[in-house]
């Protein structure tokens, strides 16, 4: 999977499972992106270190003016963009008669609505290039549901529509849109669960085991690479079969 000449822009890469994959996409030649809302740039950094081109850009992804922003400074920079993933998220469980609008109206804005204003403001340019890769992360939550994440669960179906829509919009322009929807990833919210608390989870899971961010971070770079040319419009679960086999 040999990204060596593309530029890649991560929303939420800072930390975590986005960092994870702005790391495997350097390893694989990409120029790299890394946004988030702060602290971009001590992951940018780490990537320099790599030996790789990497640029911090600090972007509040529910704003269209600093995604305008973003683009324009990264097009500026490198004349390009190739590939868009979609990672920017957060959580705010409550159980819906407890939830609140302004938890609500949050985490689909920053879930969902970031997804639309970035995939809106890079695909002029991969149009005109007539090559660009799209990759969104969702969630198996959005697929089964869960209870307490009411938000959290529309905000990643929806990314799972959004998807499919856009995948039929610019097929032509030789532009993929995929999804990912993970399950249970080690976090730090995993590594605070108790023992119990962990067994069940295990038992969901017909592989046994959870999955970590490199897991997640994989399957970015693939569907991102010219080996997955001819997939598109599709939901891949990252996920050790609890999402069904």
């Amino acid at each position: 999977m040999d990204l060596s000449g593309k530029v890649a822009i991560i929303t939420g890469s800072a930390r975590g499972i986005g960092k994870e994959i702005a790391l495997r996409l350097a390893e694989a030649g990409a120029t790299v992106v890394v946004s988030d809302v702060a602290d971009a740039e001590p992951a940018a950094e780490e990537i320099r270190k790599m030996g790789h081109q990497s640029l911090a850009v600090a972007a509040d992804v529910t704003s269209a003016s600093d995604v305008a922003g973003m683009v324009e400074k990264v097009t500026a920079e490198y004349g390009r963009i190739d590939i868009l993933v979609n990672n920017a998220g957060i959580a705010r469980d409550q159980l819906l008669m407890r939830m609140s609008e302004e938890d609500w109206d949050a985490v689909l804005n920053v879930n969902l609505k970031s997804v639309f204003l970035c995939t809106r403001a890079v695909l002029r340019q991969m149009v005109k290039q007539r090559w660009g890769r799209i990759v969104s992360i969702s969630s198996i939550v959005g697929i089964v549901g869960n209870p307490g994440q009411a938000n959290y669960a529309s905000s990643k179906a929806g990314i799972i529509g959004f998807t499919k829509t856009i995948a039929r919009e610019v097929g032509s322009r030789g532009i993929t849109v995929n999804a990912i929807a993970p399950g249970f990833i080690v976090s730090k919210m995993t590594e605070q669960l108790g023992e119990e608390q962990k067994s069940e989870m295990l038992k969901r899971i017909p592989l046994g085991f959870l999955g970590t961010p490199r897991d997640v971070a994989e399957t970015v770079a693939f569907l991102s690479s010219e080996e997955a040319r001819y997939i598109t419009g599709q939901v891949l679960g990252v996920d050790g079969g609890l999402g069904g086999l």
